[in-house]
């Protein structure tokens, strides 16, 4: 028996190294990297037609101010649709009336797009508004989302320049960031995201993540891969995936940016986490192993399967930690061996964590080392608390387990 707990506790060690391989392949190309361009072609004289969509669910505190946002940007007015995808059942679809009626006698051209019902949730409401309009390109915003007035003309070059990307992402700022310890956690780690992991896979050529939100896509691309679809809680990412799989690429941009927020509450915050996990594993049932047999390179096959299989880090972290308490009391004390690699797993973590974490808050000049220090030193607990909190409903999805689409409160921060 204990022979077979030190098999599960070796496991786990090897799926997280496996894992911390993947963060050391990140930090090894942002140090070889050069440089990412900045500019692009300026845009042509002919603009073509962009969509924005504006999926929305009761979201009465953010919804005016996302309406107003899309109805700023800076584009032909002849040459952009804005449509509020509203699959709301409370007062928001009431707000959005007067907000729609004042964009109107501006000249905006604005739709109201209203479901009999919610299915597919946010990739339904997607898709229903791609089948009443034509535009080649359609950017997305989330309810608690906004752009700069120029964010459409500083990113609309990148995809002009790159005629098989399927989208281009920009990166998130978040509006509360600094409003308390988690939102602090939540932006640091979240800024490794954008600066480190998004950025060097975009660069290398191999399939990242779009960030559902703050991005533009290509409708020939959308519609080559089967559009969207809603059978994970990842609809972004499984779209990512089909677009590769069909020969197409992506662009990530540091700028410009658009501006978010973050849950300011730890219960808000880990239904976030669990449905992104659960989307996460959802998509690695469905393509993981199509993603496998492609003729992608050896490097996107890598990168694409460590990521997607991340989120296993929180079970298998907290069925490790349980396996070496046994392994230790069964054996009158803890063999030299785990200790070795217990060792080796101190010393990685803090590479990836100091390493990915200290440079993206170097790069964005979030503020002061000790300021730094203080929440990167934090992060832990935020990842402890994670394991703890989501490894059951991260097992369930691995073994196809259907769960509802739960939405993250919005404040209007």
């Amino acid at each position: 028996m204990l022979f077979i707990v030190d098999l599960i506790v070796l496991l786990c060690f090897v799926v997280q190294f496996a894992i911390a391989g993947y963060y050391f392949y990140l930090l090894y190309w942002l140090s070889e990297l050069p440089p990412a361009a900045d500019s692009f072609s300026p845009l042509p004289d002919d603009l073509p037609r962009v969509l924005v969509q504006l999926p929305v669910y009761n979201e009465p505190t953010v919804v005016e101010r996302s309406l107003a946002a899309a109805g700023a940007l800076d584009w032909p007015r002849d040459r952009l649709k804005i449509q509020l995808l509203d699959d709301s059942a409370d007062l928001t679809s009431d707000i959005a009336v007067h907000a729609i009626a004042r964009l109107r006698k501006e000249g905006v051209d604005v739709d109201h797009v209203r479901r009999s019902d919610r299915s597919g949730f946010k990739a339904g409401a997607l898709a229903a508004g791609l089948a009443i309009d034509d535009a080649p390109y359609a950017a997305v915003f989330d309810a608690d989302f906004v752009p700069p007035p120029d964010w459409l003309r500083r990113a609309m070059p990148a995809m002009l320049a790159n005629p098989r990307a399927a989208f281009v992402q920009t990166r998130i700022e978040w509006g509360n960031g600094a409003a308390n310890a988690l939102t602090r956690a939540q932006r640091l780690m979240q800024d490794a995201h954008f600066a480190v992991e998004q950025d060097v896979r975009a660069r290398r050529g191999v399939p990242f993540q779009f960030n559902g939100t703050g991005g533009i896509w290509r409708r020939a691309a959308v519609d080559e891969a089967g559009g969207w679809s809603h059978d994970t809680l990842s609809e972004d990412l499984d779209l990512v995936l089909r677009t590769h799989l069909k020969g197409w690429g992506g662009v990530f941009l540091m700028e410009p940016h658009v501006v978010g927020e973050l849950p300011q509450k730890l219960d808000d915050f880990r239904v976030q986490q669990s449905r992104w996990s659960k989307g996460f594993m959802q998509v690695a049932r469905k393509l993981l192993m199509p993603v496998l047999k492609s003729d992608l390179s050896g490097e996107a096959k890598f990168t694409t399967a460590v990521a997607l299989g991340q989120q296993l880090i929180f079970p298998f972290l907290v069925v490790g930690i349980v396996g070496l308490v046994v392994s230790g009391v069964g054996h009158g004390g803890l063999p030299v061996f785990f200790r070795v690699l217990l060792w080796a797993w101190f010393a990685s973590a803090l590479i990836i964590l100091f390493g990915a974490t200290w440079g993206a808050y170097r790069r964005l000049k979030r503020g002061s080392f000790g300021q730094y220090l203080a929440t990167a030193l934090s992060v832990p607990g935020v990842i402890a608390y994670l394991a703890a909190a989501n490894a059951g409903a991260i097992v369930s999805a691995g073994f196809g387990k259907k769960t509802e689409f739960t939405r993250t409160p919005k404040t209007g921060a």
